[in-house]
């Protein structure tokens, strides 16, 4: 897991992650005003951590945040801690990352760059579970939807603005990038090269004592390394599930909210007529009516156009209001003057002279009011329903707020309490391999192993508008290490492999050395004079078999293809099992048609990654713009700080 994560907080996390989600979190807690209420007690809470520009990071944001990504890495490593996520660059990476989202803030600030309430409204409204059975934004709706995630109006609105800003000053590195095609063959050569070389295997075993470590070694070693016998948290998710059959008393539309859906829906059930129109747009109106005549005269829309090397466009099917938007009043009044079949124009347009054709007429009927009084009881009843789930479930939080217990509540809606056995983040059970979760509440778990403490009951939304569920935890076993009288054994065993591996560590040294001065590797391990188990593998295989292993290629596979060719390196085994001697024997590379009609993808690929490179150059020059200053003392004080948590 620790080299795991080393290599995540070590890659370019970049945009998707500092952007993406710790830039959201800042501008959160910014618009919540968590700042006002939280101390770090001592002389870190007074100061700032960096100053970006004219903005501050402090460190409640850095340690909110960090505790908010540790949280989130636990679905993925179920032993993580913040002393481990600290160690291994977590908090660095933090912090780096909240230095970038104010630089882009800053940035935003000077340019002049904003994002206004109408362009986040458009937003609001795109998101399905807003919107109301007309498929338009639904007051009700949207305070349902922020209930269920947890956020006020103001939170959200932050969390789009962020995204927004990024798209607008950061998309522009992704785009115009095109890759020489004499690069795209090269690197498909590398990509299909072939290697051949051989693996040493010197197992720690092999070269360790027979004699069992003392009482004291055990404790030793289990003291300093107590961080590899973690236990990862456990939480025990007690939950009752029920339907929306609990609201009994829905009322019916009235007359009176029929006829006012009816009045503010008019023009949706009013008469209406689109035409499907062909255009052809020229430069001059002495072509325009050529092109005109010939057309009338016999010849076919695009058969003229095509001589003048133009090719006429499909505007779709459009209402009159619609192509008076797109041309102009004066062009639209024509079109839908013609009958259908009919050239029009030529007429003057916004980018020239159009001759338009109208190739179909499409009449809708109007729906009087009690045509439409299904459609309209319909869509108020769904309203009604939601509505009234919505307070129905404020009255549930209420009553949760107001120290109401999961049991209570359950047993007043006549629910069964359902409890699940211990389980990790990830959803598995602890101790029972492969046992998972229940399925319905697969969704809720990363919110359950967010709550702070047990015995807080929430609501959720399990299927929108059907299912729902209260549950809390009953109980947590935090993250930490075996108790040691319960894995002394495998504590033990370690001591005796660490010894090992210091001498399996000299003997790969020498073993390199050897092959390096041009002795057979087989030969070498001869004259090693160890009797341990060796284990000599011939490896000669190609990159594309090693690439589809995905994240299950062996550690001395990856360094055979990061080696040149006749080079020879050690590697350490995992866990102290021992060591890896490497060595690159030989380098096929791969023939690469310059036809062939994959490279066409390898280089939009190539471009992708390129892309990511030019948007790490653009984050680094917004920080030298704004001016970036950091408090080292007080990031030390703070690091220090987390250090010593969970």
């Amino acid at each position: 897991m620790i080299q795991t994560l080393r290599s995540f907080f070590a890659s370019k996390m970049g945009v998707a992650i500092a952007l993406g989600f710790l830039g959201l979190i800042s501008l959160a807690f910014l618009g919540s005003g968590v700042a006002t209420d939280f101390s770090f007690g001592g002389s870190i809470g007074g100061n700032r951590l960096a100053t970006v520009g004219g903005e501050r990071v402090d460190p409640v944001e850095v340690d909110q945040a960090s505790r908010k990504q540790v949280e989130q890495l636990r679905a993925q490593y179920p032993t993580l801690n913040m002393k481990t996520f600290v160690s291994e660059g977590g908090f660095d990476k933090v912090l780096d990352d909240l230095i970038d989202m104010a630089a882009l803030r800053e940035f935003a600030a000077r340019h002049g760059i904003n994002i206004g309430k109408r362009l986040i409204d458009s937003e609001i409204a795109k998101i399905p579970s807003v919107q109301g059975a007309d498929g338009r934004f639904n007051q009700a709706s949207y305070q349902y939807f922020l209930s269920q995630q947890g956020l006020t109006d103001e939170e959200l609105r932050n969390r789009l603005a962020a995204g927004l800003l990024q798209r607008q000053i950061l998309s522009g590195t992704q785009f115009g990038i095109a890759v020489p095609h004499s690069v795209v063959v090269r690197y498909a050569g590398v990509l299909t090269e072939e290697r051949s070389g051989t693996v040493v295997l010197l197992p720690s075993a092999g070269f360790a004592s027979a004699a069992a470590p003392s009482e004291s070694e055990i404790l030793a070693w289990y003291k300093a390394h107590s961080a590899d016998y973690m236990r990862p948290e456990r939480r025990v998710v007690r939950y009752a599930v029920f339907n929306d059959s609990v609201l009994k008393a829905v009322p019916a539309p009235t007359e009176a909210e029929l006829a006012a859906r009816y009045e503010a829906n008019k023009a949706r059930y009013a008469a209406s007529e689109s035409r499907r129109i062909t255009q052809v747009v020229i430069a001059s109106e002495a072509d325009a009516k050529a092109l005109a005549a010939e057309v009338a005269g016999g010849k076919s829309l695009d058969a003229a156009a095509k001589a003048r090397g133009l090719t006429p466009g499909s505007l779709g099917s459009l209402s009159k209001e619609a192509l008076s938007g797109q041309t102009t009043g004066a062009i639209a009044d024509a079109v839908f003057a013609a009958p259908g079949g009919k050239l029009v124009g030529p007429l003057k347009g916004p980018l020239g002279w159009l001759v338009l054709r109208v190739d179909s007429i499409e009449r809708k009927e109007g729906k009087s009011f009690e045509q439409a009084r299904a459609e309209l009881t319909d869509a108020l009843i769904v309203d009604k329903r939601r509505a009234a789930l919505t307070d129905f479930s404020a009255q549930i939080e209420d009553e949760f707020a107001n120290g109401a217990t999961l049991s209570e509540v359950a047993e007043r809606l006549g629910l069964k309490v359902e409890s699940t056995p211990q389980l990790l983040a990830d959803g598995s059970v602890y101790g029972q391999q492969g046992a998972h979760a229940p399925e319905a509440i697969g969704k809720l778990l990363p919110t359950a192993f967010l709550m702070e403490a047990e015995n807080q009951p929430q609501l959720a939304e399990v299927e929108p508008g059907k299912t729902f569920m209260l549950f809390d935890v009953g109980s947590i076993e935090a993250a930490a290490p075996a108790p040691l009288d319960q894995i002394r054994a495998q504590v033990a065993e370690d001591v005796r492999l660490a010894s090992g591996a210091k001498a399996a560590g000299a003997a790969a040294r020498k073993l390199e050395a050897m092959i390096a001065k041009g002795a057979d590797p087989a030969v070498a391990m001869r004259q090693l004079g160890n009797a341990s188990p060796m284990i000599d593998r011939i490896v000669d295989r190609p990159r594309q078999e090693v690439q589809a292993m995905g994240k299950n290629v062996p550690a001395p596979i990856l360094l055979l293809f990061s080696m040149a060719k006749g080079k020879t390196r050690v590697l350490a085994a995992p866990r102290n099992r021992g060591w890896y001697v490497v060595t690159v024997s030989a380098i096929t590379p791969g023939q690469v048609d310059e036809k062939d009609p994959r490279l066409a993808d390898l280089g939009k690929r190539m471009a992708q990654s390129y892309g990511q490179d030019y948007t790490e150059q653009m984050r680094l020059a917004l920080r030298e713009e704004v001016g970036v200053k950091r408090n080292e003392t007080t990031i030390k004080a703070l690091r220090n700080q987390l250090s010593g948590g969970n």
